[in-house]
C-alpha cells in the first residue's frame, strides 16, 4: 500500500455500512460482510473487537487496472480501515483478514478519523479530527477556518461565516514539501529516527507552508454547502442568508454565472429540508430530493447559445403519501358528546418521527429506517433497465 494508491471502484459509505457497487456490504466494523446480489447471504462473520480495535471510517480498494502488483492478494477488493488507535489497515474483502497495517499518529497529529478519495480515486485522504488550527496555519488561512477537505486535487478551507476557498493542493505539495517520505523508509526527522508508517514513530510531518497559496476561487454560501461538478464544471451554493435555506443556485465555475433555470427551490413545508447534489455516475445529472419528490436535473447548452448552460428537468419521481384520518371521541364533564376529524401527514410535528436517509450508488438506491428502540431497517433496491420500453421508444 503507498503512499499513493490506485483504485477503481466507486462505493456509497453511510453510518454503520459500506457498499459496494457489486452488491457486497461491510459492517461499521468491518468484521462482517453480506452480499445484496439477487438474494442477502452471509460472507463471513468476525468475533467483536475490542474498543480499541473499533473502526472510525473505510473504503473499498480495488485492483487498479493495467498495473503491476508486488502480491497475487492485491489483485482482490480490499478494505482500508482507519482505527480509534490511528491504524490504518487494509483488509481482505472476502474474509477479514488484515494484510498491511500502517500506524498514521507522530509528529503531524494524534488523531485521525476520516477517509476519503482524492478523485478518481488515485490518491487516499486522511483527515485528523476537527481539532483547533495551529498558530502557524492561522497565520495562512484566517482565524476563522471551521474545517477543510481535499477532493480533486483541490484544497477546500471552510470559514465560519459561510465562505469556501479553493486551492491547488498539487501546487502546494511542490512548493511546501520539505522532504519526500515512503512508507517503510528508515526516516531521520529532528533527530528522531524510525520506520515511516510503523509505531511508534507514525507519519512524519513534512509539508510547512510558510506563505500564502494561490487563490483558485472563493464563493459565500449558507452553512458552507458547496458542491462541484457537472461538464462543464459548475458548483451549487444556497445565498449565504437565512431566509435562503433550501434555495439552490448552479453556476458555473468559469466565470461565476448563473446557469438559466439554475434556480432550484422546491418550496417545502416539512420537518426535514429538501437537499440536492451531483449524482456520483460523473454524469453531470443533479439529483434534487424532497419530502415527497425526487427531480433528476441535467445540464445542457441554451439553444443557439453554446457558451450559456441550462437546467432542464430529466424526469421526476412522485411519491403518493399516505393522509391518515384520525377520528377522535370525548366525552365532556356534562355527558356530551363530541366528535373531532382530522389529518395527520406522515411528516406532522405532533407525530413521533423517526430518521430516514436515501442513498444512490449507480443502480443502488439504499433506504434506511429508523424505528423505535434504535431499531433499523435497511432496503436495497436495484434500478433495472427497461429495455422493452427502450426499445419502443
Amino acid at each position: 500500500m503507498s503512499a499513493a494508491s490506485s483504485a477503481a471502484g466507486h462505493t456509497a459509505s453511510m453510518p454503520g455500512m459500506l457498499v459496494s457497487p457489486t452488491g457486497r456490504t461491510w459492517g461499521s466494523s468491518g468484521r462482517s460482510c453480506a452480499s445484496i446480489a439477487q438474494q442477502p447471504r452471509l460472507i463471513y462473520q468476525k468475533s467483536k473487537c475490542a474498543k480499541s480495535e473499533k473502526i472510525e471510517d473505510a473504503l473499498l480498494l480495488e485492483c487498479p487496472l493495467g498495473e503491476m502488483l508486488p502480491s497475487p492478494s492485491d489483485y482482490k477488493a480490499s478494505l482500508i480501515v482507519l482505527t480509534v488507535q490511528n491504524w490504518l489497515l487494509r483488509l481482505s474483502a472476502d474474509s477479514g483478514e488484515v494484510l498491511e497495517k500502517v500506524y498514521l499518529a507522530g509528529s503531524c497529529c494524534k488523531f485521525f478519523r476520516y477517509l476519503s478519495w482524492d478523485t478518481p480515486q488515485e490518491v487516499m485522504i486522511v483527515k485528523s479530527a476537527q481539532n483547533k488550527l495551529p498558530a502557524a496555519a492561522r497565520q495562512i488561512f484566517g482565524n476563522s477556518v471551521t474545517d477543510v477537505a481535499v477532493s480533486n486535487g483541490i484544497l477546500i478551507v471552510m470559514y465560519s461565516m459561510g465562505l469556501v476557498r479553493l486551492y491547488n493542493f498539487k501546487a502546494i505539495l511542490e512548493q511546501f514539501m520539505e522532504q519526500p517520505v515512503d512508507l517503510g523508509q528508515e526516516f531521520n526527522w529532528n533527530g528522531q529516527v524510525g520506520v515511516v508508517g510503523q509505531f511508534p514513530y507514525g507519519l512524519p510531518c513534512n509539508i510547512k507552508i510558510t506563505d500564502t497559496p494561490p487563490l483558485l476561487f472563493e464563493a459565500s454560501s449558507l452553512e458552507n454547502a458547496f458542491q462541484i461538478g457537472g461538464y462543464p464544471w459548475h458548483y451549487i451554493i444556497t445565498p449565504n442568508k437565512k431566509k435562503h435555506k433550501g434555495v439552490f443556485h448552479i453556476c458555473s465555475l468559469k466565470d461565476n454565472a448563473l446557469a438559466k433555470n439554475g434556480i432550484q427551490d422546491m418550496k417545502c413545508c416539512s420537518l426535514e429540508p429538501d437537499w440536492i447534489y451531483f449524482h456520483p455516475d460523473m454524469s453531470g445529472r443533479i439529483i434534487h430530493v424532497g419530502p415527497n419528490l425526487i427531480k433528476v436535473l441535467k445540464l445542457k447548452e441554451v439553444k443557439n447559445h453554446a457558451d450559456q448552460m441550462e437546467i432542464a428537468e430529466d424526469f421526476t419521481i412522485v411519491a403518493n403519501r399516505e393522509n391518515c384520518v384520525n377520528n377522535s371521541v370525548t366525552v365532556t364533564a356534562s355527558g356530551r358528546v363530541v366528535k373531532k376529524r382530522f389529518t395527520l401527514l406522515d411528516d406532522d410535528p405532533e407525530q413521533e418521527t423517526y430518521s430516514h436517509e436515501v442513498y444512490f450508488d449507480k443502480d443502488l438506491v439504499l433506504h434506511i429506517e429508523q424505528k423505535p428502540n434504535r431499531r433499523f431497517s435497511c432496503y436495497v433496491y436495484q434500478m433495472v433497465c427497461d429495455t422493452a420500453k427502450d426499445d419502443d421508444s
